[in-house]
């Protein structure tokens, strides 16, 4: 695959991501069961792409499968007690602990344009946590903040995973969160078609067909690329949260949100431009 081709694919997988927040914040269940229920479905979608002959039961597998679980309970959480945009830009500081952790565990090079964009990020995180929160929303960019040690780990696990699978992470991932939320799965939950309708799109098209793209596509470019390029996500999610929930960010956040914007799309253009 092209790389152009690749960071196309790693564009669509951001838009389609960005319908996460909005989506969820309209589902009038606890998280743990929209979490669930959300893998459930996008296990049984990967399981029909994939058909792994045998369970997959390998280090960086089972790695990636915990740092998956650990992403998308910790989003849902997040997008339940803090805005949409916080969460999702918050999460976006995951390429601080990719480029940190690339070199050791990837042997992937971190050049100064990606130290900058670092500085960015970090920046503009501290920003979100100057506005006045209350202790919901700060429980909820705390538990976003989690979400992006799971985005991150998970791309680490992936791309290591280059040569082989990586697909079954995501499986294995979408289980065990699917395992962990059972118990909390049959609470408060009603048999309104309008909010399963939510789920199944979740499940099908936000979560199974956005990593089905995105493990495809990490094979074929770096961690950091991987979590830089679909940047197109924490632009379209805020968007979709105020035309559809109304939400709107602090002034901090706004501050905060453009430096990690201005960050990961600033170190994408410099990297398109080298040779």
């Amino acid at each position: 695959m092209k790389r152009r081709s690749a960071v196309g694919l790693l564009v669509l997988t951001g838009v389609i991501w960005s319908t996460g927040g909005f989506m969820i914040k309209l589902i009038p269940w606890p998280p743990l069961v929209i979490a669930g229920l959300r893998s459930g479905v996008a296990a049984f979608v990967i399981y029909l792409y994939n058909r792994p002959k045998k369970l997959p039961v390998g280090k960086y597998t089972l790695g990636g499968a915990v740092a998956y679980a650990v992403m998308v309970i910790f989003f849902v959480l997040a997008n339940k007690l803090t805005t949409a945009g916080n969460t999702i830009l918050i999460q976006y500081t995951a390429p601080v602990y990719v480029a940190l952790i690339g070199f050791s565990f990837l042997q992937e090079r971190v050049g100064l344009i990606d130290w900058i964009t670092i500085l960015f990020i970090l920046f503009g995180l501290l920003l979100f946590f100057l506005d006045d929160l209350s202790a919901t929303s700060l429980w909820g960019n705390i538990a976003a903040i989690f979400s992006s040690f799971g985005f991150s780990g998970l791309i680490l696990f992936l791309r290591k995973q280059k040569q082989g699978r990586p697909i079954d992470s995501v499986l294995m991932g979408n289980l065990l969160t699917f395992c962990i939320c059972t118990p909390f799965i049959f609470q408060d939950v009603t048999f309104e078609a309008s909010i399963w309708l939510k789920i199944v799109f979740l499940g099908i098209i936000q979560l199974g067909l956005a990593y089905i793209l995105f493990t495809i596509v990490i094979k074929h470019v770096t961690a950091l690329d991987a979590v830089i390029y679909p940047v197109i996500e924490p632009i379209f999610n805020p968007i979709f949260a105020y035309v559809f929930l109304g939400e709107t960010l602090q002034f901090f956040a706004y501050i905060g949100g453009a430096l990690v914007l201005m960050g990961v799309i600033g170190r994408g253009v410099l990297q398109i431009k080298k040779p």
